[in-house]
């Protein structure tokens, strides 16, 4: 029977991955399309990466594959080869990051979800058949000078905190299914005005383009690629680049440096900062935007409580780690502004 588990901690599979000087490439891609059985889907394709030393987290469910993964150079073009045997994946673009400084993973997980984006749509009519147009880098640019054009931020709180395209609209929220409802609520008043969606990699807004148009908004774009793509293919074709900031990833690196301004302040002592860090007490680990310097005086902890938590001896640590639920487990400045957002002026 096939391994479909890691055997060995994770601590050591990230130290054997960062002594590794194989050189990797960091990619993402998507893909809404019907997979009968995922399970199997799962399965086969965890056999098949796993033999390449693909690194990587992978969702599959019903409604397609949302992928984000790292992997060797040299087995690039078996990937590829492999995407090109599934029809629904035939010439699939790969997102490539923007910044590749440090390993951004260091295990495979691949894993069935009953939606590759939780969405918290119930609306058995809702399809992902009629979505917004693709705008790509040189689209966007010239739309996002119109100004009939609104420019909407389809991720959490803390991604646009570090950065964000110039004029975008925030959605103050923690998760993408509470923006939903949210965007309908706040740009009901728009609903005749060009209306650019954006996100990471292109999978939230093509979705949220999706509901939007079911809601009765008529000119939705989306923007093919996300942030990744817009920013490798602005650099390709020496457009403006009109993010500024930093834009955050769901990996290892939290986060890639795509201009020089800093967005965002330290949450504990409010200086300019935008490095994302987490706790390093278990019991906690909060995410948070934390400066060089209050991440040397509290030794990686979020607040003096943790510091004074992670010297305890391990078993005291273990017993107030028992039975606590992290939850969602962010630095979070979004509930104030939820109260404050409404439809805009």
């Amino acid at each position: 029977m096939p391994t479909h588990h890691n055997r060995v901690s994770r601590k050591w599979l990230k130290e054997r991955a960062l002594a590794d000087p194989t050189p990797r490439v960091t990619l993402s891609f998507y893909h809404y399309f019907e997979i009968e059985h995922p399970g199997e889907f799962r399965d086969s394709w965890y056999n098949q990466l796993v033999q390449w030393d693909v690194y990587g987290r992978i969702y599959i469910a019903h409604e397609g594959i949302n992928a984000q993964i790292s992997c060797p150079d040299h087995h690039l073009i078996n990937l590829t080869d492999f995407l090109n045997t599934h029809p629904a994946l035939k010439g699939i673009r790969l997102n490539k990051a923007v910044e590749e400084k440090r390993n951004s993973f260091y295990v495979l997980d691949i894993k069935v979800r009953r939606k590759i984006v939780a969405d918290g749509i119930g609306d058995p009519e809702f399809s992902m058949a009629n979505k917004g147009r693709y705008v790509n880098a040189r689209a966007f640019n010239e739309l996002a000078n119109d100004p009939n054009t609104l420019i909407i931020d389809m991720r959490n709180h803390y991604e646009y905190e570090v950065g964000h395209f110039k004029n975008a609209v925030e959605i103050p929220s923690d998760t993408f299914r509470e923006q939903l409802p949210m965007a309908i609520d706040m740009f009901t008043a728009e609903k005749d005005r060009n209306i650019i969606m954006y996100c990471t990699g292109g999978i939230r807004c093509e979705k949220a383009s999706a509901w939007m148009l079911h809601n009765g908004f008529k000119n939705v774009f989306h923007l093919e690629g996300g942030i990744i793509h817009y920013v490798n293919q602005a650099r390709e074709l020496g457009l403006e680049n009109r993010f500024i900031g930093k834009n955050f990833v769901f990996d290892e690196r939290l986060g890639e440096r795509i201009s020089e301004d800093i967005l965002s302040t330290c949450h504990t002592c409010g200086k300019p900062s935008d490095t994302h860090v987490n706790c390093v007490n278990s019991a906690c680990h909060l995410l948070l935007i934390q400066c060089d310097e209050c991440q040397q005086k509290l030794k990686g902890c979020c607040s003096s409580e943790c510091l004074d938590v992670v010297q305890l001896p391990e078993e005291q640590q273990k017993s107030i780690r028992r039975g606590v639920d992290k939850g969602q487990n962010i630095f979070n400045k979004s509930r104030k502004k939820k109260q404050q957002a409404g439809p805009l002026r």
